[in-house]
């Protein structure tokens, strides 16, 4: 029998192909411009100026993997730059993070001690720029420290329920049959409830306390994210390359843990984002149960569940508290609204 073989007559264009996997930004940036590099080994300023690494950024025919990665993390920063709600989200939560880690240094008064002789229930002024609580205690001291109470809950939460729906959800889908309509009916049945009554049944049997709310906020945020994860892994294990990478004899946790869990990582982030106003409220409403952050820690909700006596006289007790949630919780979802933009392939036009 012949065998015969055929290749690919050599020409320019497939020289320069087969040369790809071998370049680098700066090879690329030379033979885009038409630049030698002279003795020496530099470049041209042109070259290997702003606009030329935007022009490899940017290409269209990448010739690495991180070329690719990068030019689609700089398309995604591109997106974001061009959303101004997006960018008053993240300065907004940029500054939540500065006020919360320099607290200390920025708190002008003590925000557990007060003067009940001297301080109690001052309206804003120039010595209390949003006034003093029945304590005599600053109420903006309050909340510069109360924001690290709010972090501190929101990441813990996320951290908490998004890999544990992220891992449910691809589990479930991957798997299916009786895995998947297992862990979807236990899904179900923390969907049936609503957030608030169930994270109120939790503190209630736990006790109340900030871990032990956190805990609670957890345990009935993650199943959106299973349900999430589930959907997109339902369509992502009908696709060539799953079905080659199970040809090459890799195992299911392998492939749920490698090729599935990071495609549906983008958007369980937006997700997170997004419900993180939902946490900060939830948070909110349990400490304004008594279930929360318990005295004298700075929490917003217990805050306003303390000035709700005073609301109609002192206004700024509960006002300023619930302006903060207000604030932060419209950052988080201005910032989610962004990261969805950016991170969605399927929105790019």
């Amino acid at each position: 029998m012949n065998e015969t073989t055929t290749s690919l007559p050599e020409t320019p264009a497939n020289d320069a192909v087969a040369s790809l996997p071998q370049q680098g930004p700066r090879d690329w940036l030379r033979q885009t411009a038409g630049a030698a590099a002279p003795p020496g080994g530099r470049e041209p300023h042109a070259v290997g100026g702003r606009g030329g690494l935007v022009q490899w950024l940017m290409s269209d025919r990448p010739s690495s993997r991180r070329q690719a990665a990068l030019g689609r993390a700089y398309g995604g920063c591109r997106t974001f730059a061009r959303n101004r709600l997006a960018m008053v989200g993240l300065v907004i939560v940029v500054a939540l993070v500065l006020v919360a880690i320099f607290a200390d240094l920025l708190a002008p008064y003590s925000a557990y001690i007060g003067d009940l002789r001297t301080t109690r229930l001052l309206p804003p002024s120039w010595a209390h720029w949003m006034g003093t609580d029945d304590q005599g205690r600053d109420i903006l001291s309050r909340l510069i420290h109360g924001s690290r109470i709010t972090l501190f809950v929101v990441v813990l939460v996320a951290v908490l329920a998004a890999p544990l729906g992220l891992l449910v959800g691809t589990v479930a889908g991957y798997a299916g049959g009786l895995v998947d309509a297992a862990l979807m009916r236990i899904t179900d049945i923390f969907l049936a409830f609503p957030r608030l009554i169930l994270a109120l049944a939790f503190v209630a049997a736990l006790g109340p306390g900030i871990e032990n709310a956190v805990i609670a906020i957890a345990i009935t945020s993650w199943p959106p994210y299973a349900r999430m994860a589930r959907a997109e892994t339902l369509t992502i294990r009908q696709t060539d390359y799953i079905a080659a990478v199970q040809l090459l004899g890799a195992s299911p946790w392998r492939i749920v843990l490698r090729h599935i869990m990071p495609l549906c990582l983008s958007s369980v982030i937006v997700r997170v984002t997004l419900d993180m106003a939902g946490i900060i409220l939830t948070a909110a409403g349990l400490g304004f149960l008594g279930l929360g952050a318990q005295p004298p820690m700075p929490e917003w909700g217990a805050m306003i569940a303390n000035g709700r006596l005073y609301v109609l006289d002192q206004w700024w007790v509960a006002a300023a508290p619930g302006a903060a949630i207000f604030v932060v919780s419209l950052a988080f979802n201005l910032l989610g609204d962004g990261l969805r933009d950016a991170l969605d392939p399927k929105a790019a036009k």
